[in-house]
């Protein structure tokens, strides 16, 4: 029997900010037994963070193998590339953590700069990451963990935007003069870390998002399905991109809930794909 996987997007997925999405956990329940991954491009959090808010909304069955963080698909990206590897850091808990794991910080002499969401960024910061960066030997590379300007989040209870990945690694992108590598979604190395992570080929992986511009577009250049969800930052009033690239598929399904799916022949055609 092929084996056949999911992945999910979290925030405007699964749920908003500290609110679940019922829809989503219901159809989370019904493919406990099935392969799948949660993906968050958010860098800042822990996997053990996700893992609480997800056993919060009842979802007992998730547990750190369960997440897959920008901050730790670079920090595998990393390790694969160059084992060993020293970096200097600049962001949240999640990005020193899932460095640490397989790295050494290193302020003098690393082998790569990498910028994710989070507090730090800083003049000082910034002027140190510039030199490592622009060295006449060996420079560090800079590495982003994902390209998002922003990110959602809860202030007060309401949903409101910090800024992303994309918009913290500016500053040093420019001051450098040089162009990030970026990890996270809609970039292939996170899709393919988490396919790795479930043993399954992109034909039998369905993708499961809510932004088409990150989620959707990333995986249906791999050959992944894909379901757009329009419950989090693309509503169901929301005209499709103009941007979209030629050539590129659109979502296998475009639902406005995750209640509109039916299992049964999604799952017929995700292990009779090849």
């Amino acid at each position: 029997m092929t084996r056949v996987g999911f992945l999910f997007d979290l925030d405007g997925v699964v749920y908003h900010g500290a609110k679940p999405i019922r829809d989503a956990i219901d159809f989370l329940k019904a493919i406990h037994s099935i392969p799948h991954l949660f993906l968050t491009n958010n860098s800042s959090v822990t996997p053990d963070e996700v893992v609480d808010r997800l056993r919060g909304f009842g979802i007992a069955t998730v547990d750190r193998d369960s997440i897959l963080t920008s901050a730790q698909a670079t920090a595998s990206w990393l390790e694969h590339r160059r084992p060993g590897f020293r970096y200097y850091a600049v962001g949240g808990a999640g990005l020193q953590e899932a460095l640490a794991e397989y790295g050494t910080l290193d302020k003098n002499n690393p082998h790569f700069v990498v910028i994710g969401e989070g507090t730090g960024i800083s003049y000082k910061r910034l002027t140190r990451a510039l030199n490592m960066l622009t060295g006449e030997k060996d420079p560090a590379q800079l590495i982003g963990t994902n390209p998002d300007h922003n990110i959602d989040t809860t202030v007060d209870g309401k949903r409101a935007l910090v800024p992303g990945g994309g918009a913290l690694i500016a500053p040093f992108a420019v001051a450098a003069g040089i162009e990030p590598f970026f990890v996270g979604k809609p970039h292939p190395t996170m899709y393919r870390e988490a396919m790795r992570r479930l043993q399954v080929a992109p034909p039998n992986c369905c993708m499961i998002g809510d932004r088409p511009d990150t989620d959707i577009v990333g995986a249906a250049k791999l050959g992944l399905m894909t379901v757009l969800v329009r419950t989090g930052r693309f509503t169901p009033e929301d005209a499709w991109p103009d941007d979209w690239p030629i050539g590129v598929s659109k979502p296998d399904y475009d639902v406005a809930s995750l209640r509109e799916i039916k299992l049964e022949p999604l799952l017929e055609r995700l292990g009779q794909a090849s």
